[in-house]
């Protein structure tokens, strides 16, 4: 039997320390399996294969030439995002820090995903990049429990800045009373629109805000889209600030402050650790394997995809540009932090050298 049409368009080949890994379905492969050394069977219709060499530079070349796919291109990093969201929701109900029952129809092959499973896309993930996934799924988890707070406290308004794909309005039960609004480039919110289920929770709620930040302010983008400048707000810059200037970053803060003068407000920022580009090992747990080497393919995907790091951070510094703007930072935190607050009630902690410290979330208030 041979697997549907759908999930033979979505192998995934792994390049590790020279060898070459491929996700192969059904019979369809055989050639290519008895060539190569089984290293798992995943499902009845799934194997991973130690390629052998003649094999090799084709995969090599096949690997290349997908990361640079026009797949990824414009919303690389929205999908990237959602993957691993997918992949957490696929979870054990019991084991999952987050759950998105919305994220598959941005992501290119969310069947192979919802197939293969939990455990070995986890799997997978810790033969690219150990850690990675659970990063972004405690960042998520993270983001999830501030607007959780911030409504339960009665905040007014939510704001969330290069919301590429986000999904919170309509997965976090969110009171009909907050109004959201999302920002981001038009092309996006398109492709988001028209991916979305209809019908959504809080779907009324949210309000569309397009901003190209080439020619057109986003205070006043934001003010001609009905946001009021007495109500409390909470805004979020979540895995945004490594893709921008640092004069594209004050620039956006500079704006906020134009929003926030008469109110009570909230700011969620990430920021990527100077240390990641001058002294990588720093930002990984002890014993991490091949740290440096790891670092460098995480920036070299970004790439990639169209979608570089270019800034990075240190504490002092978005200190100084958040007290700038009346705001104090009430929170600082990585996954070293989160791991065993997240992970361990579902008996996922990670151990040390699977630790990634790369990113920093803080909170504000004014």
């Amino acid at each position: 039997m041979s697997i549907p049409r759908t999930m033979l368009m979505n192998k995934v080949s792994l390049v590790q320390r020279g060898r070459v890994y491929k996700i192969l379905g059904g019979t369809s492969e055989s050639s290519v399996l008895k060539r190569s050394s089984v290293l798992r069977r995943t499902t009845r219709f799934f194997w991973v294969v130690e390629l052998s060499k003649d094999d090799m530079f084709a995969e090599r070349f096949n690997f290349k030439v997908s990361m640079s796919n026009a797949i990824f291109a414009k919303d690389g990093t929205a999908q990237g995002v959602a993957k691993q969201r997918l992949i957490e929701t696929i979870a054990a109900a019991d084991k999952r820090v987050i759950n998105d029952p919305y994220a598959a129809p941005f992501v290119i092959g969310a069947g192979f995903i919802k197939v293969t499973g939990h455990k070995f896309m986890a799997w997978l993930g810790q033969k690219m990049a150990p850690g990675l996934h659970e990063h972004l799924i405690a960042r998520t988890r993270f983001v999830d429990d501030l607007i959780r707070t911030s409504a339960a406290d009665g905040v007014e308004q939510y704001v969330i800045l290069g919301a590429g794909y986000d999904s919170r309005a309509h997965r976090l039960d969110l009171p009909s009373s907050l109004k959201i609004f999302e920002v981001d480039q038009d092309e996006i919110q398109e492709r988001k629109r028209l991916k979305l289920p209809k019908g959504l929770p809080n779907s009324e709620q949210v309000i569309y805000v397009t901003v190209d930040f080439s020619h057109q302010s986003l205070s006043q983008q934001l003010l001609a889209a009905g946001f009021d400048v007495t109500k409390s707000t909470v805004f979020t810059l979540e895995g945004v600030s490594q893709y921008i200037t640092k004069k594209a970053l004050v620039s956006t803060l500079d704006e906020l402050k134009i929003l926030i003068q008469n109110s009570n407000s909230t700011l969620f920022l990430s920021y990527v650790d100077e240390a990641f580009d001058k002294d990588p090992e720093v930002c990984f747990g002890k014993g991490y394997p091949r740290a440096v080497k790891r670092a460098n393919l995480i920036k070299s995907l970004s790439e990639k995809v169209g979608e570089p790091w270019i800034s990075f951070y240190n504490e002092s510094e978005i200190g100084d540009m958040l007290s700038q703007l009346g705001f104090v930072i009430q929170k600082n935190v990585t996954l070293e932090d989160l791991n065993p607050l997240y992970f361990g009630p579902v008996d996922r902690m990670l151990s040390e050298n699977q630790i990634l410290k790369l990113e920093h979330l803080l909170i504000a208030s004014n």
